[in-house]
């Protein structure tokens, strides 16, 4: 058989044009997608008018009284004008979800605000009245009136999406109206600090100060999120962003178009994550679920019988994986709905039903209060007995006054602290804490729950092995 040679210079260029060709073929026609969906995004510009005193007359010295200067310099600071700052202004990005004017945005952007101008595709500006927004989600609703019906956006199922698809963000980055910036989403359910009823998107498409409640779609057009946030060390971009998933905006967006205000479940719980330690003082095989650490009064959660040391593991027949799943799981459910949940307590599993209440503004949490310390113990502190104006608050446990190197101060307990269960038993009197103390295991996470700063913690404390043979003090 003849063989044929193909010279070097036109295989490479033939594999050049093989793999231009599959890389066009497999790419995604963003321009076509911003053709089509970048009309129902809209660019805000917000001003807040900020009045200010005379900063020369703020800064100058105190006149004595007796000075013969005193009523003439006082006459003549008090009739100089007010000086009027320059407006604060600022811009953002929203979208159109109904063409009788309604829009999304972030509350961020339109918090604290005098004027909202809203930009449209064709470079129309209407004001826009704020209908609602609800800070705990970021999110705000717009309503712009027009004689024509606009031009509306898509929306997706975030269900469906997953990471490594891609995504396209469309914004007033810097007020550089309808840039768009593609990425993929680089992760689901990301829990932020101070963030605690969004499983917010992350991505990596470009996002920047004007990005925010701009849209972020799918190769299908559809919106599935909300840009709201970014990881920066400098302030701009650094490959981070965060949207708010599109079920949460529009569920929130909804309640707040027809109830004027956005109700959530509450459980009652303070809560926290289940460390390897934890877990294994617990006696779980692994950790999972959310650790309770406190139970409030009055709330839902006591009412059904939940107690502090439960770990939930399912809500409403949702595995509850980490503790962050708990909040979002139990802040969407409406109040006066009763669910399921599955527990371990004492190391076995529990089934309850809670009837969910609506989430008050701020829980009363308990206060906590220092006494005089009782002596030192093999974990290391001084405690002392509760004051009896907290006791009868409904207060329980030993307050910690002193913390010396040793296993308390390792696992973390603090001067201030109130000790109210320690290895699984509730903790009344400083005695009765000798007690529990003396008989510690050692070489093992023992569980020591505490409060602190009107909230509750557990932490996972060990005894050296050496420590079992001294006598308790």
């Amino acid at each position: 058989m003849q063989r044929f040679e193909v010279p070097f210079w036109l295989s490479a260029g033939l594999g050049l044009v093989w793999s231009a060709t599959v890389w066009a073929a497999e790419y995604p026609d963003f321009a076509t997608l911003v053709e089509q969906y970048s009309p129902a995004v809209v660019s805000i510009q917000t001003k807040a008018d900020v009045k200010e005193r005379n900063q020369i007359r703020r800064g100058l010295p105190q006149i004595p009284e007796n000075s013969p200067f005193h009523d003439y310099f006082k006459r003549f600071f008090e009739q100089m004008p007010d000086i009027q700052a320059q407006p604060r202004s600022s811009v953002g990005s929203g979208f159109i979800i109904s063409d009788d004017g309604y829009i999304v945005t972030n509350a961020h952007v339109v918090e604290d605000v005098d004027s909202i101008i809203v930009g449209l595709n064709d470079r129309t500006e209407l004001p826009a009245q704020v209908i609602g927004k609800d800070s705990r989600s970021d999110i705000a609703l717009l309503k712009v009136k027009t004689g024509a019906k606009l031009p509306v956006v898509k929306i997706g199922d975030t269900k469906k999406t997953k990471v490594g698809q891609w995504v396209l963000a469309i914004g007033s980055p810097f007020g550089f109206q309808r840039s768009a910036t593609q990425g993929i989403i680089s992760a689901l359910a990301r829990s932020l600090p101070n963030d605690t009823y969004v499983p917010f998107i992350q991505t990596d498409a470009a996002v920047n100060p004007g990005n925010s409640g701009g849209p972020l779609f799918n190769l299908d057009g559809e919106v599935i999120g909300v840009n709201s946030q970014i990881y920066s060390r400098s302030g701009g971009y650094q490959g981070i962003s965060f949207a708010i998933p599109i079920d949460v905006a529009m569920d929130v967006a909804d309640q707040i178009k027809t109830g004027g205000k956005v109700a959530r479940g509450w459980l009652g719980v303070l809560i926290q994550e289940v460390t390897p330690e934890l877990a294994q003082s617990f006696g779980l095989d692994k950790p999972q679920g959310a650790l309770i650490g406190q139970v409030l009064a009055d709330g839902p959660a006591q009412g059904a019988g939940i107690k502090t040391g439960d770990i939930i593991v399912a809500f409403n027949g949702q595995p509850v994986a980490h503790s962050s799943d708990l909040p979002l799981m139990v802040g969407r459910t409406r109040p006066e709905t009763t669910v399921s949940l599955t527990v371990i307590r004492d190391g076995k599993e529990k089934s309850l039903s809670v009837k969910i209440k609506e989430l008050p503004e701020e829980p009363k949490l308990l206060q906590q209060s220092i006494a005089e310390p009782s002596g030192k113990n093999r974990l290391g502190l001084r405690v002392t007995e509760l004051p009896a104006d907290q006791r009868k608050e409904g207060d329980q446990g030993v307050l910690v006054r002193e913390v010396d190197d040793g296993p308390a101060a390792s696992a973390g307990i603090r001067p201030g602290d109130l000790i109210t269960r320690l290895n699984n038993q509730e903790i009344s009197e400083v005695s009765q804490f000798a007690e529990v103390v003396k008989t510690l295991p050692a070489g093992r996470p023992i569980s020591v729950l505490i409060k602190r700063d009107n909230g509750a913690l557990f932490l996972a404390l060990t005894l050296p092995a050496e420590a079992e043979k001294e006598p308790g003090r």
